[in-house]
């Protein structure tokens, strides 16, 4: 299994795995489109030409990115791949010059064990709530900030 960057050719397999993990409130449901154009956010885990993880790193300003739609298919969970792919997003953001990353998640523990920590929401500039109106849960969130200081 390796991760890397994602081609136009993963945007179905990453649509599909998006659409099944928002179905049941995991993450935020992206149209084919959005991804068409985000595809330079993902990195990918292949696994024998199959795509079977993704993440993206969102740039919000110059000095702050976001973690997102990160899944891994059921049947390859607990290998470490969501480990691999935050920290692959987190490389990359540290090669763009990007000090703090922060992620939004119903999942802290996973993050906490990455280095992230709780933040209050109000730390967060308020364009990180642009996404929320598409989320299922709106208006009543229970997903958690957390941000990781890169450097």
């Amino acid at each position: 299994m390796k991760i890397r960057k994602a081609r136009l050719s993963d945007v179905k397999y990453i649509y599909k795995l998006i659409l099944h993990f928002s179905k049941k409130g995991d993450v935020i449901p992206r149209p084919l489109a959005e991804l068409y154009e985000k595809v330079r956010e993902f990195m990918v885990c292949e696994d024998r030409d199959l795509i079977v993880g993704a993440c993206a790193l969102h740039i919000l300003w110059e000095d702050l990115a976001e973690i997102r739609s990160l899944v891994v298919s059921e049947e390859y969970q607990r290998r470490g791949l969501g480990a691999k792919l935050v920290e692959a997003c987190l490389e990359e953001a540290k090669d763009l010059g990007i000090p703090k990353v922060f992620v939004l998640t119903t999942s802290p523990d996973f993050f906490i064990k990455l280095g992230f920590r709780q933040v209050n929401k109000l730390e967060l500039p308020q364009k990180v709530w642009a996404d929320c109106i598409r989320c299922s849960k709106f208006p009543e969130c229970d997903e958690v900030p957390l941000l990781k200081e890169i450097y």
